[in-house]
């Protein structure tokens, strides 16, 4: 069962309450800011989309076993064609604190002389907030609905829906405006906790943003890589 924000942490290597994090919105960078700041400062990257779409796989179909439910995947369309964007914002919302807990089990077992920096959307301010000691060991990145719309036009990955559906078109839409409800969401949650929000609208290249991240998880970073511009 996922945990509350009353229970106790378990995190025998004291991981989880030294790590950084990144979250927010799909499609703002969170990857490419963490990859950077990987290699300025040496750090041990988690990047949890990866994961949660790949490694997890056998947790969810245990979970669904649990849940006297189907082991295999919902139809595609049921999924991402014959819904709402509300319903679906409103699942994946509902999901987020059991993936979260996976999440944990796999960043414990992770040990590194530097922080660690985990990233990805799942790893919401009100999940994190009850692990860390300060806020500015957090982050949340939300594109704007302008640099989103580059993304869509740059990022091959962003542009469908992966899954084999009977209306694309309709699948994507509903994708789109349930990524931005869950955005909002984070931002919310994010400003409820007293935690920093970065907006991405293009004006600024990576490593300039990854240089804002970098100050503000200043108190928590070691000295950067001398060798690395």
């Amino acid at each position: 069962m996922p945990r509350n924000a009353t229970q106790e942490i378990w995190d025998p290597q004291g991981t989880l309450r030294r790590a950084l994090w990144i979250s927010g919105g799909q499609w703002a960078g969170k990857s490419t800011v963490a990859r950077l700041l990987a290699f300025q400062y040496g750090l041990t990257t988690y990047n949890y989309d990866y994961h949660d779409a790949r490694a997890h796989n056998d947790r969810r179909i245990a979970h669904r076993v649990n849940l006297n439910q189907p082991p295999t995947a919902p139809d595609p369309d049921e999924t991402w064609v014959n819904t709402t964007p509300e319903e679906m914002a409103t699942e994946t919302l509902a999901n987020f604190p059991t993936r979260f807990e996976w999440a944990l089990d796999d960043l414990r077992a992770l040990t590194s002389g530097r922080p660690i920096l985990a990233e990805g959307w799942g790893l919401r301010p009100e999940l994190v907030a009850p692990i860390i000691d300060s806020p500015r060991q957090m982050i949340v990145m939300v594109p704007t609905p302008e640099f989103r719309d580059h993304q869509l036009q740059t990022l091959p990955r962003a542009a469908t829906v992966s899954h084999k559906v009977s209306n694309p078109d309709q699948a994507q839409h509903n994708r789109l405006e349930r990524d931005r409800l869950v955005a909002a969401d984070a931002v919310r949650s994010a400003r409820n906790l007293g935690i920093r929000v970065i907006e991405i609208d293009g004006s600024q290249d990576a490593p300039t943003i990854a240089a804002k991240v970098a100050d503000h998880f200043a108190p928590h970073l070691p000295p950067p890589d001398p060798h690395i511009p």
